[in-house]
């Protein structure tokens, strides 16, 4: 394999890596020459995901990691960097969302929750993969943030604050640590068709009244948001840092 697009010999973490925008984006890193180490809370649905890389002649391999753990994030690391004694990508992609209502209607619990894997843990991954990474020749870093990030969604309150957060904790971590060889940027996915978005992509009445805000007049797949962040972690954006990419069909425009 070769080419700006070439990940062979590098070692990818994709948090949130069981289902949706973070399967498919493991699978298409994988595919590009990676060994991809997919995590998630459950190892069963990782390992569903690794295989199917395998069986696709890839390589992966499936681990256990809560986003909003510490200790998790700090052993995932610890073991991927010992164990391959690289760590080229991270892709914070793992997110929580469990209130869909008014925001001041919003409990403390669903609050700490939404902050603890959103924002927290994206903090804290991006903290221990650069470390290693500063030591280590550099790497890439992307955050898979939201469109609400810039336009907070409706009854998506919490949620749309963390991903404006994220956003600029990108390009915080970007200008702090490009002179070590580290590139951070972020993806700004629009409404795409994932059981986390299901409340959504499911509920007719708020469909029709989003998808005329869409240009291109319909919702994403998961496969059309993995390719924004190949090329980010890619070498074909080596010169590329701190930008947050909105992939939306036109939403944002």
């Amino acid at each position: 394999m070769s080419g700006i697009f070439d990940l062979d010999g590098r070692v990818a973490i994709v948090s949130g890596g069981s289902r949706g925008i973070g399967a498919a984006t493991a699978s298409l890193l994988a595919s590009q020459g990676a060994h991809v180490i997919v995590s998630s809370r459950r190892l069963e649905s990782v390992e569903a995901v690794a295989q199917q890389i395998r069986d696709a002649g890839g390589s992966a391999e499936a681990a256990v990691c809560h986003a909003g753990s510490v200790d998790d994030i700090d052993k995932l690391v610890g073991q991927v960097t010992g164990q391959h004694g690289r760590l080229d990508i991270l892709v914070n992609n793992a997110a929580a969302n469990p209130y869909f209502g008014h925001i001041i209607d919003t409990d403390l619990g669903a609050i700490d929750k939404t902050i603890e894997v959103n924002l927290r843990g994206f903090f804290y991954f991006s903290q221990k993969a650069a470390a290693f990474m500063r030591d280590n020749g550099g790497g890439a870093i992307v955050n898979v943030a939201s469109i609400n990030g810039v336009r907070p969604g409706p009854w998506q309150g919490i949620y749309s604050v963390t991903k404006g957060a994220i956003i600029n904790m990108t390009q915080a971590f970007a200008k702090e640590c490009a002179g070590q060889g580290i590139r951070v940027n972020a993806v700004l996915p629009g409404l795409t068709d994932t059981k986390f978005a299901a409340a959504i992509t499911k509920n007719d009445s708020i469909l029709k009244n989003i998808l005329p805000m869409i240009p291109i007049g319909r919702v994403a797949q998961p496969e059309e948001i993995a390719p924004a962040i190949l090329f980010l972690v890619s070498d074909a954006a080596s010169y590329v840092t701190g930008i947050s990419l909105p992939v939306d069909g036109g939403y944002l425009s």
